[in-house]
């Protein structure tokens, strides 16, 4: 097995602390390998199997506990007295009520308690209420650049091996297949199963070809700032009959589901965010370039731009694009009190210094990065790091 460091570490990093540990993320992420590979982390550092309850309701083995009395009391049988008991609960918003059984094992039991689901939902409403200031998330994203190669255990060079990460993204059920029909009927059934069951079912939509065209349009447009307003005109014009108050709860909706994210504009001179537009980029570019019929040719700027953005969320940063005057910097990166800016390019333009002006512009001493997918560009540039793309990706 294939051990995602990354999430492995983060949750032993919360290990018997108080903090109910969230996993989020979309629908076939991962998020039951990493409960899994934790569950397993934990039988090879002494804990005995009896300490661990460790329940997947997708699993109809267990469909008898989907309400928060039955669960409770399927938990409380299984507990061993005096001794620190681990509880596993993977798509646990099926369950009715799930948010009161969550919070009375934390107060009735010594227990570390670890909670997944594909839906931002998750992490609001009631359970917020009931864990405000004892819940900590850890998003699962698709895979890394780095984890790609070590699931594909691909030989080919490494800018070739990017070329295929870009075309094919990086759900794990796609990189485990090397049948290209298969990945893409793969990624057809992930994509359908998002939208049918993570967001139309939830959300009691209608019309879900509606959803569906505003699902396709977005990921069209990813790397460019759209609105809701704009999202309704283009489709008002091709004969639907929708308004940009509808339009933008579907947006909200398919980034609930975890299919997009938004990356909001910020003034860096006047330190606040603007309410127009926003970008929006892809989980996945595999799931996009399935769903539009494309490959890693088509758009590749705003495609490396959107590995660009995940990773950086990846690695903990809240991300934002950035406004200075009349220029735009692609990333504001901030992690605590830190900041970095980031330019993301196919290639360093002849006629213009535009990518890399835009980053001089700035007056402040934050940390700087161009990010380029030709390797005649690396370098430096007034002490502007040109890092190439997949050189940044395995760093």
């Amino acid at each position: 097995m294939v051990v995602r460091q990354l999430y492995l570490d983060r949750l032993k990093k919360y290990q018997d602390t108080e903090f109910v540990k969230v996993i989020t993320g979309v629908r076939r992420s991962g998020k039951t390998f990493v409960l899994r590979m934790f569950r397993d982390f934990l039988k090879e550092s002494g804990i005995v199997a009896e300490q661990i309850i460790f329940i997947n309701f997708e699993s109809m083995k267990y469909q008898a506990l989907l309400t928060k009395e039955t669960l409770y009391q399927y938990v409380t049988d299984r507990i061993v007295p005096h001794k620190k008991m681990y509880l596993f609960f993977d798509e646990v918003q099926r369950v009715s009520g799930w948010e009161d059984a969550i919070n009375s094992f934390r107060v009735d039991f010594d227990a570390d308690i670890y909670v997944s689901g594909s839906n931002a939902s998750l992490l609001s409403g009631e359970l917020a209420t009931l864990l405000t200031g004892r819940m900590v998330e850890i998003p699962i994203y698709p895979l890394s650049f780095k984890e790609f190669l070590q699931f594909t255990q691909n030989t080919k060079p490494l800018e070739l091996a990017f070329n295929d990460y870009v075309t094919e993204g990086g759900f794990p059920a796609v990189a485990l297949v090397t049948d290209a029909e298969v990945k893409r009927s793969v990624l057809d059934g992930i994509y359908s199963s998002i939208l049918l069951r993570d967001v139309n079912e939830r959300a009691e939509i209608r019309n879900d070809g509606l959803l569906t065209r505003v699902a396709t349009y977005m990921l069209s447009e990813i790397g460019n700032p759209i609105s809701g307003n704009k999202i309704a005109g283009v489709l008002k014009d091709e004969g639907w009959k929708i308004n940009p108050t509808s339009t933008l709860r579907y947006m909200n909706l398919l980034c609930d589901a975890f299919i997009f994210y938004p990356a909001k504009r910020y003034d860096l001179r006047g330190k606040n965010y603007l309410r127009s537009t926003a970008k929006y980029y892809a989980v996945d570019t595999g799931l996009r370039n399935v769903t539009l019929n494309r490959n890693y040719h088509d758009n590749f700027g705003h495609q490396i731009e959107n590995i660009v953005y995940l990773e950086l969320l990846r690695r903990g940063y809240r991300v934002d694009v950035g406004k200075y005057d009349d220029q735009e910097i692609d990333f504001v990166a901030k992690r605590g009190s830190e900041v970095a800016y980031y330019q993301v390019t196919i290639q360093l333009p002849t006629k213009d210094n535009r990518e890399i002006g835009n980053l001089q512009a700035l007056a402040d001493n934050y940390p700087k990065t161009l990010i380029t997918a030709n390797r005649m560009d690396v370098g430096e540039v007034d002490g502007i790091p040109i890092v190439h793309i997949v050189d940044w990706l395995l760093a």
